[in-house]
Parts: structure tokens; sequence; C-alpha cells
């Protein structure tokens, strides 16, 4: 008796289109479609990777020799002298710089957040020079056409967007074409199986780190999540319609019994079995509950899954070859990507964070970009040490004290981390750690894609929590660029949202040096804490430029500050610059990027237009 499961239609669908032939003219199409949102994004791709410095940046870690530039005193007549000399007790014949064993003079409560730049001495240009520094600037297609960016913002559901639902929609009405064109699933169940197969590759390369798909549209893994998720239910749902609709078809003969002795369909059970049992373990429940077992069952159900595919019906090779070819090409990116460096680990009680900081490891990442961290220590317990986890990096490229992160305390593997960075203690007097750890560094990964942050005349970031470590790699960056004359910001404001004010205290010093050097451009910093509290820090502890308030940020307020501020604001080179726009950067709960997008979309147009667009980026 011939195998039901190779390629022939099923009685009910004699006249039905070829499926394998059609399925792959679908899979065009939805190539097609990618390429349009790929040409979207080619024109502020050219704009950043037309500057050399960007090739070198946001894709792979790396150790480099950093060179510093004496302090020079400015004549009297120049701008201010960078003020950071009078801060610290450095001698001015010697470059000001982080070290990793801390600072003269700096308690070792504060060094472990304390960062300096005076080594940075911006040589003021003009005219052409000055312009060729600057980053061009390519506007958002959300800023060219501002309703249609609203509309695409607009929250169905927390975290989730109408423009979310609409690319959903659309790759849902792709697949319904194949499925039900001359067809019924339930009497075609052969056609509906090629369906649910041509989708695999896709699944796969969008559950990888490094995929082709994410590096065409410059968008980090995590925000194709949600279609990598909706693709896999897809893949579920068709291959159980199909899987059933056979097995009806055989109970209606008499003939289940013998068919499934057939090898080609108890591989095909095999494959079912393995999509079903990753689906069950990828719910929220065994997400947030035991992360463990969400990502075991993915690994082990993903290598089982292909070669029973193939087993089951050889013709779709190509499909599988491709899934795991976009599996393959990640693990080897990854393994390029990763670095294997010593680092301290430091307690932030105030916080209930853990500072990371790996001094040698100091180039190759974007602000806003994350890695992903092994902690190779007994200290992690047995499964701890071999976990994965991912930090947003809380510092700039090329300065002394590396790539810092600062891990919040939430329990689990954090907590055994925060635990034994206690342990270690302080060892020395200048805020030197007794211990340090074998860090494995895999990144890095996600950041502002083609974004500049640099080419807009504003910078506002609301960050909430340990958000707070995306705003101060990007404040550090910008006033980096800007103290090279290579930035067009004219103001930058941050806003922090905590639940106790203290939290202030241990990222004063950091915010005091930001401050200090901010010299051409004006910084703000707004700390708003939600609960009450015993010791609040005092006003005269702050310094000029930061404010502690209590109550929730009132974010349309402090965004049409900006608005003014930037409009009106300029000096020296800046005062001839076009506007290039607001830069609105995100990161905390997911009700705070709801919340912000709600305000960014109320802004008046007219408001919108003078200022050169608005647009959001949510870490």
């Amino acid at each position: 008796m011939p195998d039901p499961t190779v390629l022939q239609t099923s009685s009910g669908s004699s006249g039905s289109a070829d499926a394998p032939s059609l399925v792959f003219h679908v899979d065009i199409f939805m190539l097609a479609v990618v390429a349009v949102f790929v040409l979207a994004t080619l024109p502020r791709a050219f704009a950043r990777l037309s500057r050399s410095t960007e090739w070198r940046r946001g894709h792979i870690l790396r150790s480099t020799r950093l060179d510093y530039r004496r302090p020079r005193r400015p004549p009297p007549l120049r701008p201010p002298p960078t003020p950071a000399k009078e801060s610290t007790k450095t001698p001015p014949e010697e470059p000001q710089a982080t070290s990793s064993s801390g600072h003269d003079g700096i308690t070792s409560e504060e060094s472990h957040t304390y960062v300096s730049h005076t080594n940075l001495i911006r040589r003021p240009s003009t005219g052409k020079a000055a312009a060729k520094l600057l980053p061009p600037h390519v506007r958002a297609w959300s800023a060219m056409l501002p309703p249609v960016g609203n509309l695409l913002r607009y929250r169905l559901d927390s975290g989730f967007s109408l423009g979310q639902a609409l690319v959903l929609g659309l790759y849902s009405a792709i697949l319904v074409y194949p499925v039900f064109w001359k067809s019924d699933p339930f009497s075609d169940p052969l056609r509906t199986g090629f369906v649910a197969m041509s989708q695999i590759p896709l699944v796969y390369m969008l559950g990888t780190k490094n995929n082709l798909l994410g590096m065409f549209l410059a968008l980090g893994y995590e925000k194709l999540n949600y279609v990598h998720r909706y693709a896999g239910m897809m893949l579920v749902l068709l291959s159980n319609v199909h899987a059933v609709g056979y097995i009806y078809e055989w109970v209606f003969q008499g003939k289940l019994s013998m068919y499934l002795k057939e090898p080609a369909v108890m591989w095909g059970l095999v494959a079912l079995a393995a999509v079903d049992t990753l689906y069950l373990f990828s719910t929220s429940f065994w997400r947030r509950k035991a992360y463990n077992i969400f990502f075991g069952s993915h690994i082990i159900c993903f290598i089982v899954f292909l070669p029973a595919v193939y087993s089951h019906q050889p013709p779709v090779l190509y499909y599988v070859a491709a899934a795991a070819g976009a599996y393959g090409l990640d693990h080897i990116l990854r393994l390029l990507k990763t670095r294997l460096f010593y680092g301290r680990i430091r307690p932030i009680p105030d916080l209930s964070m853990t500072r990371i900081e790996i001094p040698e490891l100091n180039a190759g990442w974007r602000a806003g970009q994350h890695v992903r961290i092994r902690v190779l220590s007994s200290a992690m317990g047995w499964i701890g040490w071999a976990e994965v986890h991912p930090f947003t990096i809380a510092s700039v490229a090329k300065t002394p004290e590396g790539l810092v992160l600062m891990c919040k305390d939430v329990g689990g593997w954090t907590k055994k981390l925060y635990e034994m960075a206690k342990v270690a203690g302080y060892g020395s007097e200048d805020g030197g750690m007794s211990r340090s750890v074998l860090i494995m560094v895999e990144g890095p990964y996600g950041g502002p894609g083609h974004s500049v942050f640099a080419s807009y005349s504003a910078a506002m970031f609301v960050v909430g929590g340990s958000g707070i470590t995306f705003a101060l790699s990007a404040v550090q960056d910008l006033v980096r660029v800007d103290l090279e004359g290579a930035s067009r910001v004219k103001v930058i404001e941050l806003v922090w949202s905590v639940q106790d004010p203290s939290s202030l205290t241990p990222l004063l010093p950091q915010f005091t040096a930001l401050l200090q050097q901010s010299t051409y451009t004006p910084l703000r910093i707004s700390v708003h804490y939600t609960r009450a509290a015993d010791t609040i820090p005092s006003k005269a502890s702050l310094p000029p430029g930061v404010t502690l308030t209590a109550g929730r940020p009132r974010i349309g307020k402090v965004l049409d500050a900006v608005i003014q501020r930037t409009l009106s604001y300029g000096s020296g080179v800046k005062a001839s610059m076009d506007i290039t726009g607001v830069i609105v950067g995100v990161c905390g709960p997911v009700g705070l990027g709801d919340e912000v997008t709600q305000v960014v979309s109320s802004i008046d147009a007219s408001r919108r237009w003078a200022v050169g667009g608005i647009e959001m980026h949510e870490e």
C-alpha cells in the first residue's frame, strides 16, 4: 500500500494545486514583503555607516589600547576649563582616568560609581571642519509621517502596539492563503503540513540571537521575539491540523493501526510530540517560574524536531537545511562574540545591585546595547554557573573602567551573585575588591539600530529602576562625543523613577561628574521616588542640575520643556545648526513605556514639526 505521507494529494482534493510549488511561491512573496521593510531602513543605514567609526561599534567586543591627551589649560578667553579638575586630587599634569582600584580621595562607597572623562579635551572648531565632525541625521519614517507613527505606536495592550498587531495580521493573511486556496485543511492535510514545514526556517531564525532578518532590519532579537512566538504558535497549530486530518481519515477508513506502523508516520508523530512539548514549556508560566526547564526543553526539542521532520517527509529537506543553517550560523557568531575575562564584583546595597567591572574589555559596543554573561564560579550553584543572563551595559566604550554591568537583585541567580559580592567585601581603602570572578561575556546585542543619538538636537531619557543602566551609557556617550565636537545635541534630559530616594546616593558621584563634563550641552537630571522614606537626601547634598522629587514624573511637562529649550537654546557652532528632532529613550517597566508612548503621541503637530520630529526608542 502506498505511503500516505509522500507527495500526493489526498482523495478529497484531487483538483487542488501542487502543494510544494504553491508554498514555495508564498515563501517568495513573504521574502518580498520583508525586502520592502529592509529598503525602508536603507537611508538611515547609509547615513550611519557613512562614518567609518560606526563599522567598528556594536558588533564585536574587544580590548583596545587607550590613548590619552594631556589636559591643556585653555586660554583665558576660551570656553570654561574642564571643571572636573577641581573635583579631584589628580595632579594637573596627569590625565584623569577611572582606575579599577578606585580614586584618590574618594571613599569606597563612592568609587564604585565614580567616572571621570577629563582626559577628553574638546578641540574647538568652526566652519567646514566642524561640520565634518557632526553625524548625519536622517529622520525616521515615524517622524516624517507623524499621524502614521502615532497610529502604529498606539497600545492595544500593555507592551503590544497596533504596529505589531498589523505585522502579525499580515503574516497570518499570508499563511491563510495557501491553506484555504482551493483546499480544505481537514480534507487536504498534506497542504497544511507543507505550509507548516515552510515556516520552520523562520521560526528557527527568529529564535536565534544572531539572525539575518534582525541584521538587515537593524533590530535586536528581543524586538523580533513577538514574531518568533507567533510564528511558533502557527507552526504548532498547522502541524496539529495536519496530523488530525490524517488520523481522522485513517480512523474513518479503519486503517489507523496499519498506518501507525509505517516508519514515516512514526517519525511524524515524533516531530509532532517534539513541537507540542516545545509549545507547552514555552508558555508564560514556565518562562517565569522555571526558565531553565523552558530553555532546556527548547534546545532538546529543537534538535529532535529537524531530523524527525526530514525522516517523516524527505522532500522538505530544503526547509530543514535552512533552519539548521540559521541555527548553526547563530552558534558560530556566538562563539566569535564570546570573551572570557576576570571581572570584579561589588555590591551596591542602596540599589540592591551587583556591579560587575571588566576593565580589560573596553571597546566594541554602542550605548544601549546589552551582553549575556555566565559567572563561572561554584558559588553560583550546580547549575547557576552555566546559566546565561542578559544585562544592559552601563558604561561607555574606550574608558579605563571598561565594560560595566549593574545587575539588579530580583531573586534566584541574581540573588546568588549579589550574596557572593557581599561576601567578597571591599579589600582595600581605595575601593578595590578582594575577590574577582571569571566571567564569560557574549555580545553585544540590541541597541538603537541605525539611530544615532548624537545626530538629534535633543535627547531625553525616561527610565525606571534598573533601567538607569541604559541612560548612564547613553548620557556618557553623548557627553563624550560632545566634548570631541561631534554632537548636534543641544539639550540632554534624564528622568529616573525609583521607589526609594536612597537609590540616588550611590550614583551621585557619577551624576556630578557627568554634570561637570557637560560644559557645552546642558544636562538636567530629575529623580522621582514613589515610596515614603524615613531618610531623604537633603537638597544641599545635591549638585546643581540634580533634583529629587516625590511622586511620579510628569513626563508630558518635561518633554514640553525639552522641546522649548531645544528651540530656544544654541551657542557657538550649535546656534547655526538645523533642528534635527528629539529622541526619547525609554527603559524600565512595560507600563512606563506605554505612558511615554502616549505622551509622545499627544504632542501638538505644530510643535512636533517645529522641533524636527520626535522619535522614540524603547530598550
